[in-house]
């Protein structure tokens, strides 16, 4: 039995040696910044708004002030309200121009409803459905008749600046002070908090919910989302009416905190920064991909830049030609991290 184990086990000679085991190279620190700039939309704009802060904090002594810091949240504030919500629509492969008219309209809304003997609270909350409902018409049309969102909500952009001047007899309104008013917009950084809050929630829709995937791929890939089931129709026509909602609190947010709601209020000034500010900060204006959280920052890179240019003297066409810059810059750069990422996909 011995010497047929010994016979069996085998000899030094013909054990097998494990494989060698090859050296893992590291990645480059080139291309760790290219994957994580891939992966994550936000980091060109988050680097860009903290080193564009830090210069003006380093030129001049009265940029980083308790004043001065209000002044840029104010302003960019309804920049972000209008930002955020441009998003859902672009990403679904639609744009709003009529956003910067509903944000005027609804606080006029609001102030009728008071009139007919509404609280306060109720009136507000029955201007964001009519401003909704002003989202539900602009899908409707675009999605039944095959018109172009923009034309569509061109359309809607005169309709509704004709219909609050007429409700508002071309004069302005002032809101009620105190109570719940100041929860509302009362406060200097109410607005602020509110757009806050707004942007993480629209940022769970858009990336942690059904929703938020149907919408990519709507934009994306409108053929392949029919063909997978996915309700085009219903999806592209709820964010229009979510993004006029926004829209619409964030006139009246940011009317109270002013303390003045006027009927030229917004417009299609403030919608376009807000589209800036979506594809700054790293949306796609062809559908498909976009971030909450860039555009959000890509209003607070407008404010800091707008109001860093204003307290060093320079003059405000300085800023647009900034800006115009800016958004020719961004979208190469979106365009070629797209490319970057379906790369990386099949690599």
């Amino acid at each position: 039995m011995s010497d047929t184990a010994e016979s069996e086990a085998p000899s030094d000679d013909l054990a097998v040696a494990p494989p060698a085991v090859e050296p893992v190279a590291k990645p480059s620190a080139v291309s760790r910044a290219a994957d994580l700039i891939s992966r994550r939309r936000e980091t060109t704009i988050t680097f860009v708004t903290v080193a564009l802060f830090c210069y003006f904090w380093v030129a001049n002594d009265a940029f980083v002030t308790t004043n001065n810091l209000r002044v840029i949240t104010q302003f960019a504030t309804p920049v972000a309200f209008l930002a955020i919500a441009q998003v859902m629509n672009l990403v679904g492969g639609e744009i709003d121009l009529s956003l910067g008219n509903i944000y005027a309209f609804a606080p006029f809304v609001m102030v009728s409803a008071q009139d007919w003997g509404l609280p306060l609270p109720v009136a507000l909350v029955f201007a964001v459905f009519v401003a909704s409902l002003v989202g539900l018409a602009n899908g409707t049309i675009t999605i039944l008749t095959g018109v172009p969102s923009f034309i569509t909500t061109m359309g809607m952009l005169f309709f509704l600046n004709g219909v609050t001047l007429t409700i508002s007899d071309a004069f302005p309104k002032t809101p009620a002070r105190g109570g719940f008013a100041e929860w509302i917009g009362g406060a200097d950084y109410s607005g602020f908090w509110w757009v806050l809050g707004l942007t993480l929630i629209l940022h769970v829709l858009l990336t942690k919910t059904r929703w938020g995937v149907y919408t990519i791929a709507t934009g994306g890939n409108p053929i392949g989302a029919s063909e997978a089931g996915i309700q085009i129709k219903r999806i592209k026509v709820g964010n229009f009416m979510l993004a006029a909602a926004v829209a619409g609190f964030a006139g009246i947010s940011e009317g109270i905190r002013v303390h003045t709601f006027l009927p030229l209020a917004g417009g299609p000034d403030l919608m376009f920064l807000g589209v800036a500010a979506a594809v700054i900060g790293g949306t796609a204006l062809f559908g498909g991909s976009g971030t909450i959280i860039g555009a959000f920052l890509g209003a607070i890179f407008l404010s800091v830049l707008r109001d860093g240019l204003t307290i060093e003297g320079i003059s405000a066409n300085t800023y647009n030609i900034i800006l115009g810059a800016a958004i020719i810059a961004s979208m190469v750069l979106n365009a070629a991290a797209n490319r970057l990422r379906l790369r990386l996909r099949t690599t």
